[in-house]
């Protein structure tokens, strides 16, 4: 396989953080794809795209517990 934007054959399995924005929240989702080493593109099958469709419907439910492991403030000026 090789990557579609760089054209690199350097893509392995990891564990990424996916975002998903939630109002103001951003919601970390690890999930394991594939990746490109050289140019970071991601890629998804479908279990994974199915699973964080599932995930994106908890969370604006309100049916998933969420862990809080940070926080970013901004100043009003």
């Amino acid at each position: 396989m090789r990557c579609i934007i760089c054209n690199s054959e350097d893509i392995q399995k990891k564990i990424v953080d996916e975002e998903i924005h939630h109002g103001n929240d951003v919601i970390l989702v690890p999930i394991e794809t594939l990746v490109c080493l050289s140019c970071g593109e991601r890629y998804y099958d479908r279990r994974t795209m199915k699973y964080l469709e599932d995930i994106t419907e908890k969370i604006k439910s309100e049916k998933t517990e969420l862990i809080q492991i940070g926080q970013v403030l901004r100043t009003t000026a």
